[in-house]
């Protein structure tokens, strides 16, 4: 076993995020600190990428804020992360969505995957 990857296992805690791919639409609940005061915050959009795997394992979301994009990458392993939501399922066929963008309007709008039971 590499020593570096032992160091890594035995001191970031191991924690349960529901699944979720390229994308999806998610809620990032993470907390902020101001001050001596400390909040969550949602932060909701799509999954544009997955990268990494271990401890450097990493996602970006996506969201339009006043007709601007803005993305933010989350590491899995942060502690500032105190829940993940999955509220849509994307039907995409690429696991790197930066195609995205580039478009505006109803041409960014990712189809929603269906279930058949």
């Amino acid at each position: 076993m590499d020593a570096i990857q032992y160091v890594h296992e035995q001191l970031t805690p191991q924690r349960e995020y529901p699944v979720f791919r390229s994308g999806d639409n998610i809620v990032v609940k993470y907390k902020i600190v101001e001050g001596d005061k400390e909040r969550e915050q949602a932060f909701r959009g799509d999954v544009i990428q997955i990268s990494g795997e271990g401890p450097t394992k990493t996602f970006t979301v996506r969201k339009i804020s006043n007709g601007v994009g803005v993305e933010r990458i989350f590491p899995f392993s942060s502690p500032i992360i105190v829940s993940i939501e999955v509220t849509k399922r994307g039907k995409v066929r690429q696991s790197r969505l930066f195609y995205l963008r580039s478009l505006v309007g109803k041409k960014a709008r990712i189809k929603e995957r269906k279930f058949s039971k």
